[in-house]
């Protein structure tokens, strides 16, 4: 373990402590709609559990791998859509990640954003704590697989969640990706996420971007729903680039996030470095 540590732990704990506090200061606001059904104590020695075993298999993983690159992306937004539903109540916000990877495919990630729903359980922002491995198949074809575990610091419930996720792309222009949870949306019933997505390039600065999704959710008070996303890319200047989207769901999804879901337009200018 003294190889990751040196290669991989050191750096992994400065990039996260930085983008931690820097990510803070700009991000605003709340929680998942479901807190009302969660057992607080038991959900957050699992989330602990959850997030102790995913350092351990991550640090065998990488043990003795050197660090093969650091890379970061940053985004403003006029709202955070996530799966067809705003998580910012339609407001805008500030984004950002970095992600650490290691020459054999393993790879570290953490993600934030501001968040705001209704009702206030007390989270300013979310981050998304990632490890996995990604790599090439066969020719045209790649996959990666990780476990993403979904974090709401200081919420006055634990809003806290896991999943697995998994996506196959080919020629890097077309993508079907699965996600599964036995806790879904911290809801404590399982839930699966499957979504189509293909990209067309037009020229060297244009492409069109396009995906559908279906979530399953194995709950009393939750329905399944179906959502859709359109988006024309713009590659400004460099690693600069503008966004617009265009969302929609289906009824059902209206039924379960309101107003957060239905048709929507979002415009983001995004960055990588």
């Amino acid at each position: 373990m003294g190889s990751f540590y040196a290669e991989f732990a050191r750096p992994a704990a400065a990039a996260h402590g930085a983008f931690t506090a820097t990510l803070t200061t700009l991000c605003a606001s709340t929680a998942r709609p479901f807190s009302g059904v969660v057992d607080v104590v038991a959900k957050q020695e699992k989330g602990r559990a959850l997030r102790r075993m995913s350092g351990v298999v991550l640090g065998l993983a990488l043990s003795g791998s050197a660090l093969a690159g650091v890379d970061g992306n940053a985004t403003l937004t006029s709202d955070y859509v996530w799966r067809g539903s705003s998580q910012t109540m339609e407001d805008p916000t500030v984004q950002a990640g970095v992600k650490l990877s290691s020459e054999s495919g393993w790879y570290a990630s953490v993600w934030g954003s501001g968040v705001s729903f209704e009702p206030d359980a007390g989270a300013r922002s979310e981050f998304d704590i990632v490890a996995g491995w990604s790599g090439a198949l066969a020719p045209d074809w790649a996959l990666d697989v990780n476990l993403t575990h979904y974090l709401y610091p200081s919420t006055d419930v634990d809003l806290d969640w896991t999943e697995l996720n998994s996506t196959l792309t080919w020629q890097e222009r077309y993508w079907v990706s699965v996600g599964v949870s036995d806790d879904a949306l911290a809801s404590g019933r399982t839930g699966t996420y499957a979504q189509l997505g293909a990209r067309l390039p037009l020229s060297e600065q244009w492409r069109i971007e396009g995906a559908v999704g279906q979530y399953w959710l194995d709950s009393a008070y939750a329905d399944d729903y179906l959502h859709g996303q359109l988006s024309a890319i713009w590659k400004v200047h460099g690693p600069w680039e503008l966004r617009l989207t265009a969302h929609d769901t289906d009824r059902a999804a209206k039924r379960l996030f309101g107003s957060n879901a239905g048709s929507r337009v979002e415009f983001a200018i995004q960055t990588t470095f």
